[in-house]
């Protein structure tokens, strides 16, 4: 598998390390480079790639508004020379953004997550959100295996996920839009503010689901049917 790919920036350095990195990675296909961003949008319109490397800040227009303008949208990966740009990269869904100058081993990291995420793309969704969903956390797009789960807070647009043995995911969404990634037969809503997995509930006593960490979550009158299915489910 090869990803087609362009790449625009409007410093002819960093436009040629760009270039020289996707050349030396097999999983990319370099179709066009461009310094000017005008150009490159008028390419994007009539042109269809699977990847698009994307400077920021550019003189004739932003990368970000470039981006914004495109008909069909790739997928995007931002680079940038300043950190204040990465939230609005963010806001666009990118896989992820490079901030320069750009390592070789930072830019294989985004690619292999890009290849994650493409496979996703172009897999069977049902059989894929069996294993794992992709949210946007901190600027970049995160792969989450759902066996790794805890437990999802809800925080008004935010979610937090609870991770086994890793650090908690934030990611600006709001909860409702998270369950439908997840498999519903697997997660359940037990509160306004909380989803579980149903495998990680160890006992339930007093409208409060004990999860197998030792975690324990309120049961809101609500979803208060979470519990005799649960409990069929134990039998």
């Amino acid at each position: 598998m090869r990803l087609r790919c362009i790449a625009v920036d409007d410093e002819p350095l960093a436009l040629s390390l760009i270039q020289s990195y996707i050349m030396a990675n097999e999983n990319l296909e370099l179709v066009q480079v461009f310094e000017d961003a005008i150009a490159a949008s008028e390419y994007l319109n009539h042109t269809s790639v699977d990847l698009l490397f994307l400077d920021i800040n550019m003189p004739d227009i932003t990368g970000i508004n470039l981006y914004k303008s495109l008909i069909q949208k790739p997928m995007v990966i931002f680079t940038t020379a300043y950190k204040n740009f990465a939230f609005e990269g963010f806001e666009l869904n990118a896989v992820d953004y490079l901030l320069k100058p750009i390592e070789y081993l930072r830019f294989k990291k985004a690619i292999n997550k890009t290849i994650d995420f493409y496979q996703y793309q172009q897999t069977n969704q049902k059989e894929v959100v069996e294993q794992s969903i992709f949210v946007h956390s901190e600027y970049r797009l995160v792969k989450i295996d759902l066996k790794d789960i805890l437990y999802i807070e809800s925080l008004e647009d935010y979610v937090k996920i609870h991770i086994q043995n890793s650090k908690m995911i934030l990611s600006l969404m709001p909860l409702k839009r998270l369950l439908e990634k997840l498999p519903e037969d697997k997660f359940k809503r037990i509160h306004r503010s909380y989803v579980v997995p149903v495998s990680k509930v160890k006992s339930i006593l007093n409208r409060k689901a004990e999860l197998l960490n030792g975690e324990i979550l309120p049961i809101s009158n609500t979803y208060a049917s979470f519990i005799e299915d649960w409990q069929q489910l134990q039998s």
